[in-house]
């Protein structure tokens, strides 16, 4: 059935462009995800903190499956992600895990490692992306949606100036059962 709408992103417009490295957060940068980091992802998934709000772990070969599967998510223009780096080391990732050209829609996912807990990475490297997402991709919207006991998720999500909207109630299941999920976004 044909839209009365056209596409706000014509299909395409993510795939035509080569994934960029992101200078502008302060002192990190966000580069697209390389074989040699394979070992870096295994360990942030035996972290109980990330294992407790991603609901998974890796082995070492779905660690290298997971990071060869976003070139293939940008070039189908479904997700693109990022590993977040800081003084060369990476210190967590960040992506835009679900993208809706037609909507132009984007809804972000990110984690820190241990190491790098407590000095505003995730909040830094989401207002990179943001700016990356509005300015450069030319997105109308990007959503961060967290379980509502994920506290420090929503202290960044309000920081970045992501305007917390609502509360999804029993949208995602974790290890522990149905959690409510904050809806939270920014606007163009």
């Amino acid at each position: 059935m044909p839209s009365l709408v056209t596409p706000a992103l014509p299909a395409g417009t993510l795939a035509a462009l080569t994934q960029p490295s992101l200078d502008g957060a302060d002192g990190l940068r966000l580069r697209p995800w390389r074989a040699a980091d394979a070992d870096t992802v295994v360990a942030a998934y035996t972290d109980p903190d990330i294992q407790r709000w991603h609901c998974r772990t890796m082995t070492p070969g779905e660690a290298r499956d997971w990071i060869d599967r976003w070139p293939v998510r940008w070039r189908t223009e479904s997700g693109a992600g990022w590993a977040v780096t800081d003084g060369g080391r990476v210190a967590g990732q960040i992506s835009l895990r679900r993208i809706d050209l037609v909507e132009a829609l984007a809804e972000v996912s990110y984690w820190v490692l241990p190491h790098a807990r407590g000095r505003r990475v995730a909040g830094r490297a989401l207002a990179a992306l943001t700016g990356w997402a509005f300015g450069e991709l030319g997105l109308h919207r990007v959503e961060v949606c967290h379980s509502t006991a994920n506290l420090a998720s929503c202290r960044v999500a309000d920081r970045a100036g992501y305007v917390l909207e609502g509360t999804k109630r029993g949208e995602a299941r974790h290890i522990d059962g149905w959690h409510d999920m904050h809806l939270h976004a920014r606007i163009s």
